[in-house]
């Protein structure tokens, strides 16, 4: 699962983040100091797993989640006061951990995530997800999933780049990317999407698809590291 960890408390969150660290199939792709920060990079990348702090100034992480409705990803609060345990378990949250977050109670917390996780993921019979629909001059047309290269932002469109063009979709990168099979796409910048099979190589930092550049940010580079299974 993909996590992003929210807290105001530097140390809090470097603390999450070195219990993230040792366990299997989680990774850090980002952590905000605020929930403002927070809520624009929810906007622009799939996150699984929110390691949320409650008491932020502005905006608290009760109120991001609120603000966040349905297509919240799963929620861990983490906090250092049990005041607002009531509250948080009305917002359907995993569970509601009091600082310090210990290691048995980091992963029972864990736990009851990964059944969420695992039982919110629609069932994806073999064979599906081979092709989208995109809209093209007023007609519908369908595009086989495996001739896209890359895809990106352009303002209120979407270019999504084939072998030998491009087609521009009226939405946002977010839409699309929730389209697409997660196994074989990867953001690896907030205006950029790439289909790893088709990545040719990575010069100075930025990928090369079919002989055009797309830039790599920091915050998405180890995830694309590790995908690469670079050695």
């Amino acid at each position: 699962m993909n996590c992003l960890i929210v807290d105001d408390n530097k140390m809090a969150r470097e603390a999450i983040k070195h219990l993230i660290s040792q366990v299997e199939k989680l990774s850090v792709i980002g952590e905000c100091s605020n929930a403002m920060e927070a809520y624009n990079l929810l906007r622009s990348q799939t996150v699984d797993l929110l390691f949320l702090d409650i008491e932020m100034p502005e905006m608290s992480g009760l109120d991001l989640t609120r603000r966040l409705g349905e297509r919240k990803p799963v929620i861990i609060f983490t906090t250092s006061k049990k005041d607002y345990a009531a509250d948080a378990f009305e917002l359907n949250v995993a569970d509601y951990i009091v600082k310090p977050v210990t290691p048995p109670r980091f992963l029972q917390a864990l736990d009851k995530a990964r059944w969420i996780y695992d039982n919110n993921k629609q069932y994806t019979p073999a064979g599906a997800k081979e092709f989208i629909f995109i809209r093209d001059n007023g007609m519908l047309k369908r595009l086989l999933i495996e001739e896209i290269h890359f895809l990106e932002a352009m303002g209120d469109y979407v270019k999504v780049f084939t072998q030998q063009k491009f087609h521009a979709v009226h939405s946002t990168l977010r839409n699309v990317e929730e389209k697409l099979p997660p196994e074989k796409f990867l953001r690896v910048h907030r205006s950029y999407i790439v289909a790893l099979n088709k990545v040719e190589r990575i010069e100075e930092g930025v990928i090369v698809i079919n002989n055009k550049p797309v830039p790599v940010a920091d915050l998405y580079r180890s995830t694309l590291n590790k995908r690469l299974n670079i050695i």
